[in-house]
């Protein structure tokens, strides 16, 4: 949906772009057992510890702030590759 939404507003001079955030140390995860958690962290690639809000924050400031990127999916991952069921 990003690249047809971005086509559409692009003549109103409206960016789109989004983020495809991977695990994040947030008061969801915070409730989690440590087991749990080690468990999710198992298929994190690098680094391998769960990401910061500062570190989304930076992604979202750094695609507002740069004009030229538009229409871009950005994974904020570590690399998490989740296996099959």
């Amino acid at each position: 949906m990003t690249l047809p939404m971005a086509r559409d507003l692009a003549p109103e001079g409206i960016r789109v772009n989004t983020i495809l955030p991977g695990f994040f140390e947030t008061p969801i995860y915070e409730q989690m057992k440590p087991e749990v958690k080690i468990s999710l962290s198992a298929h994190l690639q690098f680094p391998t510890r769960f990401g910061a809000p500062a570190e989304y924050a930076d992604l979202v400031s750094f695609m507002v702030n740069n004009d030229y990127i538009n229409a871009e999916c950005v994974r904020l991952d570590a690399g998490a590759r989740m296996p099959p069921r």
